[in-house]
This record gives structure tokens, sequence and C-alpha cells, in this order.
């Protein structure tokens, strides 16, 4: 799973997440490293001078402007400012702030959407506190969906393994019903779609996990596999998408067998991601895929108890940025055969 290098320098938007938890904390972080991009944080300064000062950082802050040429410097940042409604505190969740994360999501995707940007990277969010402000918010996967009026897919990548989810963040006795025909055959189009076209893997194989143990023991353990999952298989077969399964997940992961796919497809959050995260936690990434724009994200939390103490771990989030450079770069690629077919 050896991602293409890109030669061009794209412009990306990071947006800084939750105020209370460590997404400050990172962007202080990465500030002091060299990047291979034109990166533009979206947060309100004085948080993030803020926390720089409290992790004893240095950090110079430009304000941005899409007028002036952005360069990466060691040390700085520029910084789109949104500002707070009230001062936050390390470790100390306000709803009241819950529409300023929110607000800088929707102008990275405003950005990205009329080609400001060339991808948005997000640090992590607490949906209790937004759930806490009054507004329903199930996640940054399903909010950016319904942002670009399109039907997302959640993908992590780490570990040498890529895996999507039938569903997200669903209480797990909802699971079975929202396993259905329409939504397995919609997400897989888009996941074949995306590995060509993002990924640049001209025939994905694609590993499909069943619902039930043993992929139900052939109807003894449940009929999610034989009235749902098998005859949506075959249809897309049909449609020369190369798919394998359903197979009994608790063999799926095994390495001799990952090896022979380019994506697993798991029916639930906590059957497919437990098992990369145990292989690549600090190092995953999380990807969107189905969006018009590109995002990608950190594989973990806001991790409040680590704010401004200097341990939060900016490794997933230097991969987000990484994954975010690569996929713009095949991006450009295919742009360009597009635009020279006749």
């Amino acid at each position: 799973m050896i991602s293409p290098k890109l030669t061009a320098t794209p412009t990306l938007a990071l947006t800084a997440g939750e105020p209370a938890g460590i997404g400050p904390d990172l962007c202080v972080q990465i500030a002091q490293k060299d990047l291979r991009c034109r990166l533009i944080v979206i947060a309100d300064r004085e948080l993030l001078q803020e926390r720089a000062r409290l992790l004893q950082l240095p950090l110079q802050i430009t304000d941005y402007s899409p007028m002036v040429e952005i360069e990466h410097k060691t040390a700085s940042l520029h910084v789109l400012h949104v500002p707070l409604a009230e001062s936050a505190v390390p470790g100390k969740l306000n709803p009241a702030n819950a529409r300023y994360v929110l607000n800088t999501l929707e102008r990275a995707v405003e950005g990205c959407s009329n080609g400001e940007f060339d991808a948005m990277v997000t640090a992590p969010v607490h949906k209790g506190a937004i759930n806490d402000a009054g507004i329903a918010f199930t996640g940054h996967t399903e909010y950016l969906s319904w942002l670009t009026n399109s039907h997302a897919v959640m993908m992590l990548v780490g570990g040498s393994m890529r895996v999507t989810l039938a569903t997200t963040h669903l209480p797990l006795k909802d699971v079975a019903a929202a396993v259905t025909c329409e939504t397995l055959e919609q997400k897989l189009r888009i996941i074949q779609h995306d590995l060509i076209t993002r990924f640049a893997i001209p025939k994905p194989r694609i590993a499909v996990a069943g619902l039930n143990p043993h992929a139900g023991e052939s109807g003894h353990l449940g009929r999610e596999e034989i009235d749902i999952i098998i005859p949506s298989l075959e249809k897309l077969r049909g449609e020369g998408i190369n798919l394998i399964g359903p197979l009994p997940a608790d063999t799926l992961f095994n390495p001799s067998h990952l090896k022979n796919y380019d994506c697993i497809f798991a029916m639930y959050h906590d059957q497919g991601l437990p098992v990369l995260k145990h292989a690549s936690f600090g190092a995953g990434v999380n990807v969107t895929l189905g969006l018009p724009i590109i995002r990608t994200s950190v594989d973990h939390g806001t991790a409040l108890d680590l704010a401004s103490t200097d341990r939060a771990d900016p490794g997933s989030l230097l991969a987000a940025i990484e994954m975010a450079i690569t996929l713009a770069g095949i991006r450009g690629k295919f742009s360009k055969l597009e635009h020279a077919c006749p």
C-alpha cells in the first residue's frame, strides 16, 4: 500500500477541533515541523498563541489572506481567524464553543469547494460538547456529508490496512437494521470509485466482513448474510467490482489474508476499527470517501486530559497531512488525464 509521491505543493486547510482538547496543541506542534504543503490553520488565533505559551513552544502567527502567497516556515502558522465564543480552558469542555467548532469546519468545506484549498485536515472534535449545546451531531463524517450533500464512507488507513465501514456512529442495537442492500451497494460503489480515482488502484480487491459471528454460519447465527449481504455482493460483482466475502470477521484480519486485499469493508465501527487501531494507533489516518472534496483526519479523540501538557503525540496529524498531500496529487493527475481525453 505504498502511495505515490507528490511534487507540487498543495494548500491545505487544518481545523483545530475542540478548543479544550489537544487539537490546538497539535497545531502548535506541527508548526515546528518542515511540511510539504502550504498550511492554513482555521482557528481562534489567541487560542493557538495561548496554547503555544503553555507548551513553551515558539509560534509566530500570520493572518491568512487568500491574496498573499503562502510559504510554511518552522515555528510559524498562517491562521484563518475564527473567534471563540468564550475563552477555552484546557481539559474543560464548554458547549458555548460548539458553534465555533462547526464554523471552522464550514469554512474549510467552503474553501475546498471553491478551489481556495486543495484539501482539508481535521483535528478531533468532541461530539458530546456539540450535542450538549443543543446541536444534533454524530461525527465529522456525517456532518461533512450533510454540508456537501453527498454520501460519505468512513475509511481508516494504517498498519498496512484500509478499513471502510458500512455503518459508523450507531448504537450496536441499531446496526443490523441499518445494514440494507441499498446501503451496502451505495457504499461499495463509492469505495470502488475512490480506490481507483483517489488511491490510484486500477482493480481494487475489496474484502467484505459478515455481520454475524462466522458470517452467519449458513444462517444458524443470523440470516443477514443470506438475505442481504450475499445478494448485494452478487449484484455488484455483476458490475465488475471485485468483492471477496462475506468473510468471518474473526479471521479476516489475519496477516496472511490481508496481503490479498486492497481494502476491507466492515459492517460496523467496532468490528473493523479496533484491529486497525491496534496495528497503527497514533499513526493512522481517517479518510472520508464519497465527498466532492478531500478530507483526512486523525485516528484519535480530543484527549482532554493531555491538553496543554506537552504529552500529545502529533504523529497521526502529521500522517493525515501527508495523506492529504498524496491524495491531492493523485487527484491532480486524474484531472489532467480527464482533460487530456477527447
